[in-house]
């Protein structure tokens, strides 16, 4: 089925990623996703898709180095892990690539890490990414991105529930937790506010520097390790 932008068998291609003269190793498929190829699609386990920003895909960062690698370590003799996170993407672009993943990767774990919620997609002659200082979202507000992310919330849960899939929230930069606290999200930890973490039994621990991705920008392994996890610690047993 295809209507406009919008399938179920065919994944939202990749726009040109310029990060490879950031010092960083990207392993990438022909399609452009971090993550292996999907034809033909081995059997045996269940798929897990994640989806996200740049902060999911680990721009500036090794492939060994982003939480999708560490959080793929977990539980591998039953699952199978994907991400189909993209840079740049909105919480719209995450909808359409977990709808165009149902015939190609039939997930049964989903998991989502938010971007900021300003964000948008604007679908015309082509798809473009909009950030929340974008020109052409100059009459949004903070109430209409509210409710631009939850009604992506309600089309992720909708797809899960048909699909007899699990969903698992989280966050990359700022957490919407308070607006979906009835459904199995992450709260109040994200990729930027859990590293550097304090022990107070080791005050030589209080020196730890904000870790930052060789491209300058995004946050560095320490980070995503980190988050990682957390999450695991908050869902690991849910991911089974």
């Amino acid at each position: 089925m295809k209507f406009g932008y919008y399938s179920d068998k065919v994944l939202p291609p990749v726009p040109s990623f310029k990060g490879n003269n950031d010092g960083a190793k990207y392993t990438l498929n022909s399609h452009g996703y971090r993550c292996p190829e999907w034809t033909p699609m081995p059997d045996g386990k269940k798929n897990v898709v994640v989806l996200g920003c740049s902060h999911t895909f680990g721009q500036g960062l090794n492939d060994d180095e982003h939480w999708v690698h560490f959080l793929s370590q977990h539980n591998t003799d039953r699952l199978r892990y994907w991400n189909l996170g993209q840079p740049g993407a909105s919480g719209d672009k995450i909808v359409r690539i977990l709808y165009g993943s149902e015939k190609i990767i039939d997930p049964k774990i989903i998991i989502v890490c938010w971007p900021h919620w300003s964000r948008r997609e604007r679908l015309s002659d082509n798809a473009t990414n909009l950030a929340g200082t974008d020109d052409l979202l100059r009459n949004e507000n903070n109430d209409t991105d509210k409710q631009n992310f939850l009604k992506n919330v309600f089309f992720v849960e909708k797809f899960a529930e048909f699909k007899n899939s699990r969903v698992l929230h989280c966050f990359a930069q700022e957490s919407y937790h308070t607006s979906v606290s009835d459904i199995s999200v992450m709260r109040d930890v994200t990729i930027a506010n859990c590293w550097p973490y304090w022990n107070n039994f080791d005050p030589m621990e209080k020196t730890k520097k904000i870790s930052v991705a060789k491209d300058g920008k995004h946050y560095g392994r320490e980070h995503h390790e980190r988050f990682a996890q957390l999450f695991l610690k908050r869902f690991g047993m849910k991911l089974k």
